[in-house]
């Protein structure tokens, strides 16, 4: 039904879908989800189409970084973070964020009413569950907050809910979007501690690309993250139908309805906000790039301004 979708809305933009389709492809981040629907939207609506582009989408995951197909001229554009972002660029890739979907990282503390986090003081004495690798982002969030992390019990586990659930730990380091979601899905009222509120700022699921391509292809950047503007726009005006065309192009990606319907309400308030509502989507500010380049410091990045370009951005929002 999808490609019928796509093939109607190809009819309704009449001639200017005759004219030549230049491949592309989008590295994203993960696993296919809602998470991406405004992609998704982009590519069953036929926005990327009427912009003279044939799109794929390469799906990301544990075993499939969003980097390597980017330097490589693989896929044109990919779906990473600041952080990441500049790990790459430390070692050398030509990478620059041209545009931010996330406009508060989703990083949270989630916790039980009974036993509640609410700001990050709430923390001491407790027992968090988290990946060690992870070990970097509390401490960065216990620094901007004056918190004694070795007052904070750090406990190893695997990324699930079951341990807050079943009392191991007293809070879980997450996402906003998703061990939340599945503790909702169980019953469970879990609050979360979004640390964006509390001075922890690196940009997420953040649009990357290479100076060649800004450089060589820059008319193809322009009409991907067009239609990304679009698609992401649609999703924010009907989640439902979002949710149906996740759920309907990836039939085998064991997603469900309520799950999904649950993250795209959650992603909302993350990904936009008075800034993107005054200047469009995926936009940012010399401030927020500054918070940025503070909060990536105490992860151990060096970054500079320059690392962010926000030309193709605002050519998107200018011919809008």
């Amino acid at each position: 039904m999808v490609g019928g979708a796509a093939g109607l809305g190809a009819l309704a933009l009449g001639p200017s879908v005759a004219r030549a389709q230049t491949a592309a492809a989008l590295q994203l981040s993960w696993l296919h989800s809602v998470q991406f629907a405004g992609s998704y939207l982009a590519q069953a609506r036929g926005f990327w189409a009427d912009e003279g582009l044939e799109v794929s989408l390469r799906q990301g995951g544990p075993n499939a970084p969003v980097e390597p197909p980017v330097v490589s001229g693989a896929a044109l554009m990919g779906i990473s973070a600041a952080d990441y972002t500049a790990a790459a660029v430390a070692e050398g890739a030509p990478f620059k964020i041209l545009a931010v979907a996330m406009q508060k990282n989703p990083f949270v503390i989630a916790s039980l009413p009974e036993n509640p986090v609410n700001v990050p003081a709430d923390i001491e004495g407790k027992r968090i569950g988290m990946a060690l690798a992870n070990t970097p982002v509390l401490q960065a969030l216990c620094t901007l907050n004056d918190v004694d992390i070795d007052a904070i019990e750090i406990v190893p586990t695997q990324y699930s809910a079951q341990p807050l659930v079943a009392g191991e730990v007293d809070c879980l380091l997450c996402w906003e979007t998703d061990l939340p979601v599945a503790m909702i899905v169980q019953g469970l009222e879990p609050l979360t501690m979004l640390m964006a509120d509390h001075g922890y700022a690196v940009h997420s699921q953040t649009y990357i690309a290479t100076e060649d391509s800004l450089a060589n292809r820059r008319a193809d950047l322009v009409a991907m993250l067009k239609g990304e503007v679009e698609g992401w726009n649609a999703y924010r005006a009907d989640l439902d139908e979002a949710v149906r065309v996740t759920l309907e192009m990836f039939p085998d990606a064991g997603l469900d309805q309520q799950t999904q319907l649950l993250q795209a309400e959650r992603q909302v308030p993350l990904m936009f906000s008075d800034l993107t509502d005054a200047n469009g989507f995926g936009w940012w500010t010399d401030e927020t790039v500054q918070a940025n380049i503070e909060t990536l410091a105490l992860l151990g990045r060096d970054v500079s301004p320059d690392l962010w370009d926000r030309s193709i951005l605002e050519e998107v929002h200018d011919g809008a």
